[in-house]
C-alpha cells in the first residue's frame, strides 16, 4: 500500500466534532496526543529495562499515521507529497553538508 492509498481509506474513518472552524485543530491536537502516547511507552522503556510489546508500537505508529494523514489533508497535501517534499529537503540538506544542524532553514 503506498501513502496515497492508505489516506483514501483511512479518510473514511474520519469523525470530527461539530462546529469546529476547521477539522486541522482536531487531527494536530490527536497528532500531538498519539505521539505522546508513544513517548509515553519510550519512557517506560527507560524506566523498566524493558521493551514493549512489537503490536503496541506499531499500533500507536498507526495511529499517528492516522492523525499525519489527516492533518496533512485538511490542510490540502497529501502524504505522498509530504514524503517527497521530505527526502527533497533531506537530500539537499546532505548535499550541502548541514544535515547534522540544527533549525528549519539551513
Amino acid at each position: 500500500m503506498d501513502f496515497n492509498e492508505y489516506q483514501s481509506n483511512a479518510v473514511r474513518t474520519a469523525m470530527y466534532p461539530e462546529n469546529l472552524e476547521g477539522n486541522f485543530y482536531y487531527t494536530t491536537i490527536g497528532l500531538a496526543g498519539e505521539v505522546g502516547e508513544l513517548l509515553n511507552k519510550v519512557k517506560k522503556i527507560a524506566r523498566d529495562k524493558k521493551m514493549p510489546e512489537r503490536e503496541d508500537i506499531i499500533s500507536e505508529l498507526g495511529d499517528i499515521l492516522w492523525y499525519l494523514s489527516q492533518t496533512a489533508k485538511e490542510f490540502g497535501t497529501d502524504l505522498d507529497e509530504v514524503a517527497q517534499y521530505n527526502v527533497k529537503k533531506l537530500r539537499d540538506r546532505m548535499n550541502r553538508g548541514v544535515i547534522k544542524g540544527s533549525g528549519d532553514v539551513r
